[in-house]
């Protein structure tokens, strides 16, 4: 880091502040997808004014695109005066529900005692800020380096990234021969290189019964009691058994470095009434039952196993128990990527932690995916990891905030990896 690239950071303090803030102004929220090609609108005047050639893509016939609700993402390049590699800086645009238990506006990007308040503003506006104002910081004081400098936008990575990263990574615009160092700002710390994530598979278990009157219950067979002996069976057999697998990668935090499983959601009988529906609910057993589970795997398993642990389970039980039958289907299944601790992206960033913060820098890995599994997978580019500032535990919480001065640490660290690359 040079004096004027130190400077060139901390002068924009308040630029910071205010882009932080403006990005969570507008509520991205996904589900359903609002307002991203309002905030990609955005991204572009500013992109554009610091001399970036933009791009705005809408991912058409992705998971969740419609006229009402499309998948817009955008892609910024500034090239420089001479040959050289192109490091991108990929952001989703994206939040998350906000939840109960806000004590600020969700919305507002209020500034309070040198932190920003607001959804996404860990996940993963401010890292998104961030990389804007390391680029324009280091273009500043480098006018004439070597390479390209991107920057993108991306939709939905909170439900998969297949409108947003997957859908680019298919058009080609993480092939190698074009980006060679693409660096994630998720929040996993300003002193920690995230390497990779773990696995993911996602799927729906469904229970069968059969409809008669309430009052006659025997008449009829129960699917959610049927429901309640998958889940009494995860509770005594699954669940114990993920707890006592540990895996060798340096998955953050610690107990995310055995295999987990959460039931993401359970329906059951009726459906719920609308909310101006004042009657009482129909006197029914439930023919069916429906569960969704995020079972989250380490790079040590193999998914056909993981698949394979649930349905013997199943299986099991429509061998023991009455009546019982099931059908098991896949919703989403995520493989575990893992960047080499010797790639030259890993070893820029965590040598410019210690030379920013002092300190060495921290290898880990996400307990949960982000949109590195389709530049390594579809993009089959290897060189890639997350880095950013944000406190990971904050992420998807109420009142979520990002330090300022955590954004400019960052900042520093990722303009003096674009110097590192980027000056001949």
């Amino acid at each position: 880091m040079t004096t004027a690239l130190t400077h060139a950071i901390t002068d924009r303090r308040d630029d910071l502040i205010a882009l932080t803030q403006d990005l969570i102004r507008i509520p991205t929220l996904n589900p359903p997808g609002e307002n991203y090609r309002e905030i990609c609108e955005y991204l572009d005047r500013r992109l554009r004014g610091a001399g970036f050639q933009t791009e705005l893509i809408r991912a058409h016939d992705t998971p969740g695109d419609s006229d009402r609700y499309p998948r817009w993402n955008i892609v910024a390049r500034r090239d420089g005066g001479l040959a050289g590699d192109c490091v991108h800086f990929n952001s989703h645009i994206d939040v998350v529900a906000l939840g109960t238990g806000w004590t600020v506006d969700p919305f507002g990007g209020a500034l309070i005692d040198g932190r920003i308040y607001g959804r996404g503003a860990c996940d993963m506006k401010g890292g998104l800020a961030t990389s804007i104002i390391a680029a324009e910081a280091f273009i500043a004081t480098h006018p004439d380096f070597a390479g390209a400098i991107e920057i993108s936008g991306t939709a939905d990575e909170e439900s998969g990234g297949y409108g947003g990263v997957a859908y680019l990574a298919e058009q080609g615009y993480f092939d190698p021969a074009r980006v060679q160092h693409v660096i994630i700002p998720e929040p996993l710390n300003k002193d920690r290189v995230c390497l990779g994530h773990r696995g993911g598979w996602w799927a729906e278990i469904e229970t069968f019964g059969e409809i008669a009157h309430g009052s006659m219950p025997f008449l009829g067979d129960c699917a959610v009691r049927h429901m309640g002996a998958v889940l009494s069976t995860f509770e005594t057999t699954l669940y114990p058994a993920l707890a006592a697998r540990t895996t060798a990668m340096p998955v953050v935090p610690e107990g995310a470095r055995s295999s987990t499983m959460n039931i993401n959601a359970i329906h059951g009988g009726q459906p719920e009434p609308a909310d101006d529906y004042t009657g009482l609910p129909a006197h029914c057993v439930p023919d069916s039952c429906r569960i969704v589970i995020d079972r989250r795997f380490l790079v040590e398993e193999n998914i056909d196993d993981v698949r394979s642990e649930v349905k013997d389970l199943l299986e099991r039980l429509k061998a023991s128990r009455a009546k019982f039958d099931y059908a098991l289907r896949d919703i989403n299944v995520v493989l575990p990527s893992m960047t080499d601790r010797n790639a030259p992206v890993v070893q820029v960033i965590a040598d410019q932690i210690a030379a920013v913060l002092g300190t060495p820098a921290q290898f880990v890995a996400s307990p949960g995916t982000y949109d590195q599994k389709h530049i390594d997978r579809i993009g089959k580019l290897k060189n890639c990891i997350a880095y950013g500032p944000g406190i990971l535990e904050l992420a998807h919480k109420p009142d979520e905030f990002i330090g300022v001065d955590d954004m400019i640490d960052s900042a520093k660290v990722m303009a003096g990896a674009l110097a590192n690359i980027l000056v001949p």
